[in-house]
């Protein structure tokens, strides 16, 4: 059998505040959006390539959940990492869209990296390996 992720769940206050942030400031693609009543929505955002596994964009249903929009569970950690194969041109594009980073970008025996805030203050790591 083989297997793959497919899809990381991933919340939001707003489907459509997060589809345009993810669109403008990381250029990814909306490959679905499929109402499912209720004010519910099937939302999938992601890299344009065939490869890694997807968002499943969902809507915090209850101040539960909604607590945790902004806290993806990697213990203060960097939560997500988006690789490139031009690190300069992505690092460019993505200050010209608005993207704080936290950190200029350092060369690390891995590669090139610097870590940014999504809309909700998750922590990802730009990354360019060698």
């Amino acid at each position: 059998m083989t297997s793959h992720i497919s899809h990381v769940t991933y919340l939001v206050r707003n489907y459509d505040e997060a589809i345009a942030w993810f669109l403008s400031a990381l250029s990814f693609k909306l490959f679905e959006d499929t109402p499912l009543g209720g004010g519910k929505r099937w939302v999938v955002v992601g890299p344009n390539t065939d490869r890694g596994a997807r968002f499943l964009l969902a809507s915090a249903a209850d101040a539960e959940q909604a607590a945790f929009i902004g806290k993806a569970a990697a213990g203060g950690r960097v939560a997500f990492f988006l690789q490139t194969t031009d690190f300069t041109n992505d690092h460019a594009r993505m200050i010209a869209a608005g993207v704080k980073f936290n950190e200029q970008p350092r060369h690390e025996s891995y590669g090139t990296v610097a870590v940014f805030e999504d809309l909700y203050g998750n922590r990802w790591d730009l990354l360019e390996r060698r």
